[in-house]
């Protein structure tokens, strides 16, 4: 018993290394591995990075062109643009990681239900999903957005309650492919407690796609977590998410366009990151997805 437990583990660290190294090989996936680490660097010591207060007005200072002083200049209230962008970045990342861990654990949870039950319980689960996709996600972001108010935990909610359905869907029909495999009926014929079989068992073997979709879908949100405070609706001022400091700035266009430009590239090439980073772990978790 112990040589076979220790056996899978040696698996499983020889599946690890195998799948970083064909990470490793694809340069653009490690791009925007990196990339996406800088950007959390900055999120966790964004305070320690520029002498400027995010939130405090200088009317003085309003409108300056970008210069040694102000390297992405400051906005129409005075305020350093690239401060706001790196605090900016924690409100960002923070929506992003949230709405999509809030996906993830009620989508891990109903899919695992749906999959390894069928029945009455799948069917139930599955049209409910099919109902709430049938919205369209911005739009069903903004109706939550709407009834909950504008605010930080809210915005997660109505970013992520969209995502639910989709991993639940995407995890279901992994289960659906493993539940009869040789290994789940000889879990079953020793009495293996349900729960300990679908989230020790099963869930193991079915979770690549959901961390593909998962890291790829992190981008997605911001963007539109952006839309959102574009639209009055996100996190309220004076939070310099990035969505918002676009809407901030959207008056200013003509006689400022740094003010908008800065912020929109900001948040492009972070998205750009985590697809290059999320195309390049689909393909070294499974190669055979490669185009």
């Amino acid at each position: 018993m112990t040589g076979a437990i220790a056996g899978g583990k040696t698996r499983k660290q020889s599946q690890f290394i195998e799948v970083m190294r064909r990470l490793m090989r694809n340069k653009l996936a490690v791009i925007g591995m990196v990339i996406f680490i800088i950007y959390i660097l900055i999120a966790v010591f964004a305070p320690l990075l520029t002498p400027y207060n995010y939130a405090e007005f200088n009317l003085v200072e309003k409108n300056q062109l970008p210069s040694m002083a102000h390297l992405c200049g400051t906005d129409q209230f005075g305020r350093d643009i690239l401060t706001r962008l790196f605090v900016g970045t924690r409100y960002s990342l923070g929506l992003g990681l949230g709405a999509v861990a809030l996906g993830l654990v009620f989508g891990v949870i109903l899919g695992c239900i749906a999959g390894y039950f069928g029945g009455w319980v799948e069917e139930l689960i599955m049209r409910l999903g099919d109902l709430i996709q049938s919205i369209p996600a911005m739009l069903l972001a903004i109706i939550i957005s709407i009834v909950l108010g504008s605010g930080f935990i809210q915005t997660i909610i109505a970013l992520g309650f969209g995502r639910i359905t989709l991993n639940a869907r995407l995890l279901r029909a992994q289960f659906l492919s493993q539940r009869r495999l040789e290994y789940v009926e000889a879990a079953q014929a020793t009495n293996c407690p349900k729960i300990k079989l679908m989230f020790v068992h099963i869930l193991p073997n079915t979770i690549s796609p959901l961390i593909v979709s998962s890291t790829m879908g992190v981008g997605g949100t911001i963007m539109m977590a952006a839309n959102l405070s574009f639209i009055n609706l996100g996190i309220r001022p004076p939070s310099p998410e990035w969505g918002a400091m676009i809407s901030d700035a959207n008056s200013m266009v003509r006689s400022a366009p740094f003010q908008i430009l800065f912020p929109g590239l900001f948040l492009a090439i972070f998205v750009l990151a985590l697809n290059l980073f999320g195309d390049g772990l689909r393909d070294a978790l499974d190669p055979k997805l490669r185009d």
